[in-house]
């Protein structure tokens, strides 16, 4: 079991008096039911553990009405080995949308009081999910607004990964310290990041994979169990959208790497198809981010706070929310060129899924800043009150758009920027040098 931050989440959620039940919803493969299960164990004497995907029969436990009591009873019945104590136990519902009735008690679970309650789901809100019957289910037992607590979580973050590679916190501060003080890291330090960090390009955060990896590091096994994954979400497009949007869910997701392979990756959808317009895929695409698969980064109009107010709606690239899955979703070989330090291929475009990665499994929002004139920005993040430029795609010496953008404050109102590669730390007037590795520790807002 991985050391993961959510576990610090579920300790305030349980420590605040007025919590309710608790509902983490988050992509396929993420590590939500070991990690709930863990600290149930953890915490409570008793846990009642329902999947609703493994077993749809555990719906009937639902039916025909929500009191806590009679549940428990159709339960108790069903499994009698299992044990329920008035305040020492936990109920886990396993993957919640498959039945919304379950996601339904959790009111009557809050209101009565003597259990706790934590759910998981992997699509929730996700159009066209739900067959005609379950629609049907769904519309009889709405959804418990104000009667639920909900957290998202995402596949391991880069920090985490190091943590599974022996990563102690006093490295973690060490690289913090350096930060602060803009001194370079020791070369032994700094040549083991930079190697964990071209290890966590290839394998990225899903915990199955990251397991395949630590027992075996054959990367042959690492891409089998990538691709499984990648194949189940191909699944869940086919399987669960709406019928009329199937094969356009899929076509979107499948142009990714052509997307970000070209110079300017603003998406396009006649990369998706010849002709393709937005007003037959923006849906298709929603799906996708819906489900958490992908992550949307947003031109804005001026490099000025807040950064959202100022984004254009229909101008964006799109990242895959894990870069272990976007790398297996590439050529055969590329893993073995990213293992040597080569971060360079797809015209930056792993460099950029990377910081994507990163930036928003620690919860920010992605914007970028492009203008036809030629000045581009890969990032533009909220750091210390200030919209500050993030780029990551130069190589050592050759980012003219920051340059541009940090002689003329007049015109972008930018002050300072960071550029990220494979170099240590260094400054040179408004631009601070990091290492990749470090992007991580860019948290303050």
């Amino acid at each position: 079991m991985y050391k993961r931050k959510i576990e610090k989440v579920f300790q305030s959620w349980l420590e605040n008096a007025s919590h309710k039940p608790l509902v983490v919803k988050g992509v396929r493969q993420c590590g939500k039911t070991s990690s709930v299960m863990d600290f149930a164990q953890k915490h409570f004497k008793n846990v009642v553990y329902l999947d609703f995907r493994e077993h749809p029969d555990y719906k009937k436990f639902f039916t025909p009405n929500l009191e806590v009591d009679a549940i428990i009873m159709r339960i108790t019945a069903a499994m009698p080995n299992v044990e329920i104590e008035t305040g020492n136990t936990c109920f886990v519902f396993d993957e919640i949308q498959d039945c919304p009735r379950a996601r339904g008690s959790l009111k009557y679970f809050h209101l009565d009081g003597r259990y706790e309650v934590i759910s998981t789901g992997s699509l929730l809100g996700v159009n066209g999910y739900k067959t005609p019957d379950e629609k049907k289910e769904e519309g009889e037992a709405s959804i418990p607004v104000g009667f639920e607590d909900i957290v998202e979580m995402y596949p391991m973050d880069f920090e985490e990964w190091l943590w599974a590679n022996g990563i102690k916190e006093m490295h973690v501060e060490y690289l913090k310290k350096c930060l602060v003080s803009e001194i370079p890291v020791e070369e032994a330090l700094h040549d083991r990041f930079r190697e964990l960090l071209h290890q966590y390009v290839v394998v990225g955060g899903m915990p199955e994979v990251v397991t395949a990896f630590m027992e075996t590091k054959q990367i042959g096994k690492v891409l089998a169990v990538q691709r499984r994954i990648v194949d189940e979400y191909q699944s869940d497009m086919v399987k669960y959208a709406a019928t009329a949007d199937k094969s356009r869910i899929r076509e979107c997701f499948e142009s990714i790497p052509a997307q970000l392979a070209r110079e300017y990756k603003k998406f396009n959808y006649t990369v998706v198809r010849r002709g393709g317009r937005g007003r037959d895929y923006a849906g298709s695409l929603q799906w996708i981010e819906d489900a958490g698969i992908i992550r949307r980064c947003y031109n804005t109009e001026i490099t000025e706070l807040p950064l959202d107010g100022h984004r254009i709606q229909s101008e964006f690239k799109v990242y895959m929310a894990d870069i272990g899955l976007l790398v297996s979703m590439l050529e055969e070989g590329t893993q073995s060129s990213i293992l040597q330090g080569d971060l360079l291929s797809y015209h930056g475009a792993i460099k950029e899924n990377l910081v994507a990665d990163i930036f928003g499994k620690m919860g920010r929002k992605l914007y970028y800043f492009h203008k036809d004139g030629g000045v581009e920005l890969d990032f533009l993040i909220r750091y210390k009150g200030q919209c500050t430029p993030v780029e990551c795609k130069a190589t050592t010496g050759n980012a003219k758009s920051m340059r541009t953008v940090l002689k003329h404050p007049e015109k972008y109102h930018i002050t300072s920027a960071f550029k990220l590669g494979d170099y240590n730390i260094g400054r040179s007037e408004e631009l601070l040098t990091l290492p990749m590795y470090m992007a991580f520790l860019l948290t303050e807002v």
